[in-house]
């Protein structure tokens, strides 16, 4: 009987992560920070052209890390891909910590760091967000101990929006010992807009201990063939590939975030439309009285507290799926044009 296995009772007890309710195909789901636009044009065709599928990828990925360290101006050694930032995310902490270390992160923020670190068998250290839902940098750098080995920064933070300013993370950077890796995430860097915002690109080469990850998946819309990457020191990187699962990112995968970064002009259009119509979003939704933070992703946060279950289903019963933390609020992704007036007429009926 399968009852007579023995697993960790750590990751026994684990959730797996859930994508969500989904609506009806007519409906609009706003629950995964999806980008609305499919691939740029020409992307898939371009790629496809440069697949042989009945061959294995290349495990090395040199053509898109080659591409990414001339774009950075680093090395290729300082430059690795993966299934998703999320992936590399997962390779970093393996590489850094173990059973008895700690991972510090900002709470709340990216919901998969918790099970990332339980993998590990190292111990989660949730530092709260401050009261415009920000991260507390300087609480983030007390909360490092001698068992710290990594410390995660997420900007602009998801879900919740707001970016870290870059002054705040210089500080930030000179408070936390050289021995900790601190991990940047970008994910949504492509959407910031705040001129004073951290922008990971502005510190490669300054600190040994820093690594960021960006992903194709949002503002270049290939969620859907799950490519990352990251850039910092080699030797950290080299560590990170060693706990890699083999061929994690298809050739098509590489192709297509090839052809992607050759039409940076496309690109630049999309997330235009994309941020103002987040823009436009969020001050309506302020004009209607909700209290929205800063948003600098392609998503806004709903601050519905212990109402988030009931409003979850007042915009399901709209047929829009939402992504819903319990007890704190709602995250609503920037979709289609089309979504944006069933939204307000959802918030406006909440606030009655």
């Amino acid at each position: 009987m399968s009852e007579n296995v023995r697993l960790r009772p750590e990751i026994a007890a684990l959730t797996a992560y859930s994508q969500g309710r989904s609506p009806s195909a007519d409906g609009f789901k706003l629950s995964s920070n999806e980008n609305p636009y499919p691939a740029l044009p020409g992307v898939l065709e371009a790629a496809a052209a440069r697949v042989e599928i009945n061959r294995y990828p290349d495990g090395a990925a040199v053509a898109l890390r080659t591409e990414l360290a001339d774009r950075y101006g680093v090395e290729f050694g300082e430059v690795i891909v993966g299934a998703g930032s999320s992936s590399l995310l997962q390779q970093l902490f393996l590489a850094a910590a173990a059973p008895g270390d700690e991972i510090v992160y900002a709470w709340r923020s990216f919901e998969a760091y918790p099970s990332f670190v339980t993998i590990t068998g190292a111990t989660s250290v949730r530092v709260p967000l401050t009261d415009t839902l920000e991260h507390d940098l300087d609480a983030l750098a007390a909360a490092v101990t001698e068992r710290t080995r990594v410390v995660v920064v997420c900007s602009p933070n998801n879900p919740t929006g707001p970016a870290v300013p870059g002054t705040a993370f210089e500080s930030f950077m000179a408070a936390v010992p050289s021995d900790v890796l601190v991990v940047l995430d970008e994910a949504y860097r492509e959407f910031v807009t705040d001129p004073g915002a951290v922008d990971g690109q502005d510190y490669l080469g300054r600190y040994p201990n820093l690594v960021i990850t960006r992903t194709f998946s949002k503002a270049y819309g290939l969620a859907g063939l799950r490519v990352g990457y990251a850039i910092g020191p080699e030797r950290l990187l080299a560590a990170a590939r060693a706990t890699a699962i083999p061929f994690a990112v298809t050739e098509l995968g590489f192709a297509a975030a090839l052809a992607s970064l050759e039409r940076q002009d496309a690109l630049d259009e999309r997330v235009a439309e994309i941020v103002a119509r987040r823009d436009r979003l969020r001050g309506a939704l302020i004009e209607q009285g909700w209290n929205v933070p800063s948003a600098q992703g392609n998503f806004v946060w709903l601050p519905t507290g212990e109402h988030t279950t009931a409003a979850t289903d007042a915009f399901f019963d709209a047929d829009i799926a939402v992504r819903p933390f319990v007890d704190d609020g709602i995250r609503i992704s920037i979709g289609e044009e089309e979504s944006i007036e069933r939204i307000l007429a959802v918030t406006s009926a909440l606030r009655r």
